[in-house]
This record gives C-alpha cells, sequence and structure tokens, in this order.
C-alpha cells in the first residue's frame, strides 16, 4: 500500500495512525447538522477485505461489526442489508479503478465505506476509504496501524472519522459517561463506553459518592463525596480522580457544601457550590492552588453550575425568585440573567457545544421532564413527557444526543436520546440506580 503525502501522529487512545490527505476539500459537510433526522443517509459499509494472514478474518469482522454498531448508533443513517450488494466482493478493490460505483449507487447508497485489513511488522494496518456515490468523490481516506489487540478502538476511530467526515462534528465513538450508581449499597462513581458497555467502578469509598464531572482532556474526574469530619459532623466534600495514576486527592473540604463541580472549557478553574460562608453560592475554585472566587451572593440557594463552551458565561439554578429556576451570568459573577419562568422546579441545566441550547430537568405536572431551550430562555420544548420522572440532562460532545437519568421503569437507569428526545435508547443495567450521568470529550 502506498500513501503519498502521509502524515503519521500518535493519538491518545494509542494507536499508531498514518493519515492521508484528503482528495478534496469541502467548504460544508456531507450531512448539514440539524437536517439529518429529517432524512436519514443511505450508507453501505462494504466487508473489511483481507490481505495475507487467514488469521485476520476474525479482527476484519470485528471492525465492520463495531463500524456497524457505531454507525447504527448515531440514527442518521440507513444501513443498507449485505444481502442487498452485488458488487463481487472477491474480485473489487479499495479504489474506484478497481471497483464500480455503479454497483452501489444501483442499490441505492448514498454514502459507500471500503476498507481493507493486512498485517504490517505484526500490526493491523487498516486502509479505509469514504465516497459519496454519485459524483464518486472520496470523502475520506486513511489508514490506520495498531496492535492486534486494540482492533475495536480502530474501528471506534474509523467510525469517528466516518462521522467527522460526513458532518464535520466530532465523532462520540472513544467517548465515555460518568454517572453515580448504587449497585453496591453505596452510591460510587462509575465510567462506561458511550453505548453503556465497559462499565468500570472508579470510587470506592462506602460512603455517597456523586455528582462526576470530566475535565476537558478527559484524564480527571471531580466528584462530591459525603464524609464525616472532626467530632462526626457531616460534610460534603469534593474530591478528584486521576486515570492516570488512578489515585483520588482532596480538592476542598470546606464546611457544609462543596458539590456539584463543572470544569471550565480550559480546565483551569471548577465552579461548584459552596455553603462555608453560610448560604450556598456559586464559587470557582483554582484546582491547582485550591483557593476560590465567589460568583452569587443572595438570600436564596444558587446550585447545578455550568460553563457555556465559549467559558465567558455560565448557568445555574436559583431560588431567587421563588421557586428553583435556571438563570445565566458573565463568568465573574455579573450580569445575571432568568431563563426560565415555567413549572415548580427547574434543575441541572446543560450547555450544548454548539452554544445554541441549554437542557434542564423542569418539574411539570408530576414529575421531572427534560426541556431543551435556547440559551437566552426563548422556544423551550419539551423532550419526554409521561414516562417517570426524567432529571439530569447532558449534552454529547457533538451535541447530537442528550444522556439523562429515568426511572421509567422503576429503578433509576441511564438513557440517551437524540437532542429532539427521538431514538431514546437505556445504557445501564444491574448498576441499581444510577443519576447525574456527564459524557466526556472525545480524547485528543
Amino acid at each position: 500500500m502506498t500513501f503519498p503525502r502521509a502524515l503519521t501522529f500518535l493519538l491518545a487512545c494509542g494507536l499508531a495512525m498514518t493519515q492521508t490527505v484528503p482528495a478534496f476539500a469541502e467548504d460544508k459537510p456531507y450531512i448539514p447538522v440539524g437536517t439529518a433526522r429529517s432524512k436519514k443517509t443511505v450508507l453501505a459499509l462494504a466487508a473489511t477485505r483481507v490481505t495475507g494472514d487467514g488469521a485476520l478474518a476474525k479482527h476484519a469482522q470485528n471492525i465492520r461489526d463495531t463500524v456497524n454498531n457505531d454507525l447504527a448508533f448515531m440514527d442518521m443513517f440507513q444501513l443498507l442489508s449485505p444481502a442487498a450488494f452485488i458488487e463481487d466482493a472477491k474480485t473489487a478493490g479499495l479504489t474506484p479503478e478497481t471497483f464500480k460505483m455503479g454497483d452501489w449507487s444501483s442499490i441505492g447508497a448514498e454514502i459507500l465505506v471500503k476498507s481493507g485489513l493486512a498485517l504490517e511488522g505484526g500490526n493491523l494496518s487498516l486502509e479505509a476509504y469514504v465516497y459519496e456515490t454519485a459524483s464518486g468523490r472520496r470523502l475520506l481516506g486513511k489508514r490506520y496501524v495498531a496492535a492486534q489487540g486494540d482492533a475495536k478502538a480502530t474501528a471506534h476511530t474509523f467510525a469517528n472519522d466516518i462521522v467527522t467526515a460526513l458532518t464535520g462534528l466530532p465523532g462520540i465513538f472513544m467517548t465515555k459517561i460518568a454517572m453515580s450508581c448504587d449497585r453496591g449499597g453505596k452510591k460510587e462513581v462509575y465510567v462506561m463506553d458511550f453505548d453503556g458497555t465497559n462499565v468500570r467502578q472508579i470510587t470506592a469509598h462506602r460512603s455517597i459518592a456523586f455528582a462526576p464531572a470530566w475535565s476537558p482532556d478527559g484524564t480527571r474526574i471531580a466528584y462530591s463525596l459525603y464524609t464525616k469530619h472532626r467530632r462526626n459532623i457531616k460534610n460534603i466534600d469534593l474530591y478528584e480522580f486521576d486515570f492516570a495514576s488512578s489515585t483520588h486527592r482532596l480538592l476542598s473540604n470546606r464546611k457544609g457544601i462543596n458539590s456539584g463541580a463543572a470544569y471550565s472549557p480550559d480546565g483551569r478553574k471548577i465552579a461548584l457550590t459552596m455553603s462555608f460562608l453560610g448560604n450556598p453560592d456559586i464559587f470557582v475554585l483554582d484546582p491547582a492552588t485550591k483557593t476560590v472566587e465567589r460568583l452569587t451572593k443572595s438570600a436564596s440557594f444558587d446550585v447545578d453550575p455550568v460553563w457555556s463552551p465559549d467559558g465567558r458565561r455560565l448557568a445555574f439554578v436559583s431560588s431567587r425568585s421563588g421557586g428553583p429556576m435556571v438563570f445565566s451570568m458573565n463568568d465573574d459573577g455579573s450580569n445575571v440573567q432568568r431563563l426560565t419562568y415555567a413549572g415548580r422546579y427547574n434543575a441541572t441545566p446543560s450547555w450544548s457545544p454548539q452554544n445554541n441550547k441549554i437542557a434542564f430537568a423542569g418539574w411539570i405536572d408530576r414529575g421531572f421532564d427534560i426541556f431543551i431551550m435556547n440559551p437566552d430562555g426563548s422556544h423551550i420544548e419539551r423532550l419526554t413527557k409521561n414516562q417517570g420522572n426524567n432529571e439530569d440532562a447532558h449534552f454529547s460532545p457533538d451535541g447530537n444526543f442528550i444522556v439523562f437519568s429515568s426511572n421509567r421503569t422503576g429503578q433509576k437507569n441511564i438513557y440517551v436520546m437524540n437532542v429532539d428526545g427521538t431514538f431514546v435508547k437505556r445504557l445501564t443495567y444491574g448498576l441499581g440506580n444510577c443519576v447525574t450521568p456527564k459524557w466526556s470529550s472525545p480524547p485528543k
């Protein structure tokens, strides 16, 4: 295989990748964001062509299955059944001069994904292409080199690149979700892959560990913990877990509440609620020096801070107007604006990565449901209804999904849905009650 003008780099996930320069550059994505749900793009995922060692067939099938499942998760593609394929897979190649594009456009495929797998120095070498069948244009062309044990991670990376090539948005298939679950009788912090697989418990305090929050680079999680200080006085302390060292460190044990952490987009600050001055207010903590700056000062309680993607504003919940409602303010605490006026109780706002929506949980009728609105509080839409309590909304890093907790089946579990409230999928099973999910950013 030859790849002119190739660039080699190392991904954060440990995959060695060689990236070819695209055959062309587009000014806009193939699938415009916001219209993808109205008509699904018909995509054909050809069988991965194996060259050499027959043992590669198992890896090839694993890669194809993983990519297929990833793309199906997005709900923006109609994946053609292999039974509809008419191409002779034994003779067709990967590049346009080695196969007939008409074999794919004639069966309705708008996008064609082709790949080939070989061994290179004992490592897997995946050559992959994405084509628009109508024009024959190559939308993506890359080569991935990875250890044989990293076949699935390679497939996730390839699927991410497919989504990015077609939508212009980052893929979510190497992301994770953190949450608090009580499987062992006590609430601990767990993490899982975006689709609910590979669950891992990261705390074991045998107390109540809750409200996890990812650092922007995905290397740390801040969380709160019920503890007992001197003279058996109960407190809510703030901790941070470091994935590289698998260690926990105390960030704040100031008297009272140290909870609801949210990292700033640059990772240098953490917004949270503290009550050591008497009233629950929003503060900003420097995790390096552990010093704090107070942002709100009211006779009510102020909780659930979350940063806008540009770091210039924060949304939060306050009872200053009576019932808890969603407000926003500048990053220095100035220019406070009330955003919600309806319902008995609004909670846990989440800002979309595109900076164009805020999701939140609102008590209306007889329970909590998930709502979405513009950052100025206008155009509120209800996404869930008549399915138990639905809370803890949090956007995926591409803005296409909202993860949330719900007791619609009795126990509280973690679910994910499209940003318009459709295509709901349950992610957790057998973990007890799970709440406060937070989605990580893609690894860099």
